[in-house]
């Protein structure tokens, strides 16, 4: 029996099968609609009102806020007569409520100090806020819920850009001041509607953690045409191996996010650990071999990539060819689930999105250093989307770059 053999057959013994990416895909898009018809579903299905075929890029200076999981960003773009963006006076701080838990006034007076040297650059804020929100029709954001170990619990349920707005006039701000929310997709989206004419436009991201959002079409499901953030992390109906059991049990919010678990960034790298140190306490590898991974206290994704990229087991000390063989069939079967499911996602998105040729493709628009630097799930991600989608009359074109979400943000001013 071969080594990949081996491996496979671990693999299977605990669940861990190859995912049928087609029948996500399904599920995947039988969910969103029933979100949108506001039916049970596990997807939010977030109407943002913005459309971004009416936005129309001119001569102006805006102030852009980018809230992530662990950094928070600041600057100034400008956009000339021709809409060429330029950035100026970055930074970037702490994200608040990562080191501690801070009260509603307490969060908002934190971005305010982070914030307050570009205080007279613009009269409009364009805030991209990376987590659940309802989006008002006044470009608003209702705060749904933190992720990402955020501890302010008193900022759930605030409007974020009216709660800010309060807070820097109170600073000296000018009233006039506007404040217009997005999510990050929705800024991977607008980046995309910048680089080209298409038919219609998605915006994915897949970093520390994963989400997508599309262009709906007006009729049934919408009155108007306009962007839907999906919140597609938060889908969780799709098959679970014993590990990703394990890797769930020990997580922030158990049986929740069951999809995000198994592809994105923040997950993938302790999720292979799980699978190795399993594969030791079974013997898979030889005696010496088991005893070194059984030691291994953490892993990194870049330290995964990079092994499955020169098969050289350094940080591991792992000798012999064939032990290197199993390890890499193991890593390797972890990053191309995350492939796999990255095109179910963007494959009922892009169903989603309506019709499309082979001349009026759909642009996808794409972030996150998961997908764009861990081994072979972009290049997959394309092969497994060119397969699910075979048999039907949609097209699409993945950007080669990566979506600047900051630009991407500053458009949303223009809507």
């Amino acid at each position: 029996m071969s080594e990949n053999d081996r491996a496979h057959n671990f693999l299977l013994a605990h669940g861990f099968e190859k995912l049928d990416f087609v029948a996500l895909s399904k599920n995947m898009l039988s969910d969103m609609r029933n979100g949108l018809c506001g039916k049970k579903a596990d997807e939010d299905m977030i109407l943002t009102h913005i459309d971004p075929t009416e936005i129309c890029v001119c001569e102006k200076s805006v102030i852009v806020l980018d809230a992530g999981g662990t950094n928070f960003r600041s600057c100034v773009v400008s956009f000339d007569s021709t809409g060429k963006a330029t950035i100026s006076d970055f930074e970037k701080t702490a994200m608040p409520g990562t080191s501690g838990a801070l009260s509603k006034s307490a969060f908002f007076s934190k971005i305010a100090e982070n914030v307050f040297r570009l205080r007279g650059r613009a009269n409009e804020i364009c805030f991209c806020f990376s987590y659940p929100m309802r989006i008002e029709d006044d470009g608003d954001g209702v705060l749904l819920g933190f992720s990402k170990e955020i501890n302010a619990p008193e900022v759930v349920g605030s409007k974020i850009g009216f709660e800010l707005k309060n807070t820097l006039v109170q600073n000296g701000w000018d009233k006039s001041l506007r404040v217009h929310l997005l999510n990050d997709t929705v800024s991977a989206l607008l980046f995309g509607s910048s680089r080209g004419k298409y038919v219609s436009y998605i915006g994915f991201i897949l970093g520390t953690g994963m989400n997508c959002a599309y262009v709906q079409q007006a009729g049934e499901f919408c009155q108007k045409k306009q962007i839907v953030v999906c919140e597609s992390g938060k889908f969780s109906a799709l098959p679970c191996s014993l590990f990703d059991e394990m890797l769930d049990a020990k997580s922030a919010k158990p049986g929740s996010s069951l999809i995000e678990k198994q592809c994105a960034g923040a997950y993938l790298s302790s999720l292979a650990l799980i699978i190795i140190k399993t594969a030791a306490d079974e013997g898979l590898f030889s005696k010496e071999n088991c005893e070194k991974i059984t030691k291994i206290k953490s892993l990194d994704l870049k330290t995964v990539s990079d092994f499955l990229e020169s098969k050289s087991a350094e940080f591991f000390d792992i000798e012999g060819e064939d032990d290197r063989s199993i390890l890499f069939s193991l890593f390797d079967s972890v990053v191309d689930r995350s492939a796999r499911i990255c095109a179910a996602i963007i494959g009922a998105a892009l169903e989603q999105c309506g019709s499309s040729s082979e001349k009026n493709p759909v642009c996808v628009s794409c972030n996150g250093t998961t997908f764009f630097k861990t081994y072979k799930i972009a290049s997959r991600t394309k092969k497994y989307l060119s397969e699910l989608l075979s048999s039907q009359q949609i097209y699409f074109k993945i950007l080669d770059e990566e979506a600047d979400i900051t630009i991407g943000t500053a458009m949303v001013a223009f809507r």
